[in-house]
């Protein structure tokens, strides 16, 4: 089990808002898209969550951004889990130009673990947070 999940692609130019760099929407999909990712490899698939009647849902996320990003350019997206809770994780991304490694953004988001049917909060269950190495702040790229 990797405790630090690493995802790398090109920006495409949809990604470009109209001052010329990456729109700040696109590092929260991205956030959602490398999180279930990292997910995916841990052995937590879409299917075994409809399986427990499971899912996540984001309850704040926080960005914070460092430098520009540009279409073309490639990046690298960076992200762990800090904590698991009851019901909640807290996960945390580092955004960075690939080719110079300089940080473009760091990010965290709080997410919540839900009934699949009603929404409510509900215990993490086992196989879901077995499935994942804490990263301590001292390990944090």
């Amino acid at each position: 089990m990797a405790k630090i999940y690493s995802h790398r692609f090109i920006i495409p130019t949809e990604a470009n808002d109209e001052n010329g760099h990456v729109n700040n929407v696109a590092y929260v999909q991205w956030m959602q898209d490398v999180a279930t990712m990292h997910s995916d490899s841990q052995g937590c698939p879409r299917k075994l969550y409809q399986h427990l009647g499971s899912s996540w849902i984001a309850r704040s996320h926080h960005i914070e951004y460092l430098r520009p990003a540009f279409a073309g350019d490639e990046i690298e997206i960076k992200t762990w889990v800090c904590n698991l809770k009851r019901a909640r994780s807290l996960r945390r991304y580092c955004f960075l130009n690939a080719d110079t490694q300089s940080i473009l953004a760091r990010a965290e988001t709080d997410w919540v673990y839900v009934n699949a049917e009603t929404g409510r909060p509900r215990k993490i269950d086992k196989e879901v947070s077995e499935s994942f190495i804490l990263v301590v702040p001292e390990e944090e790229p």
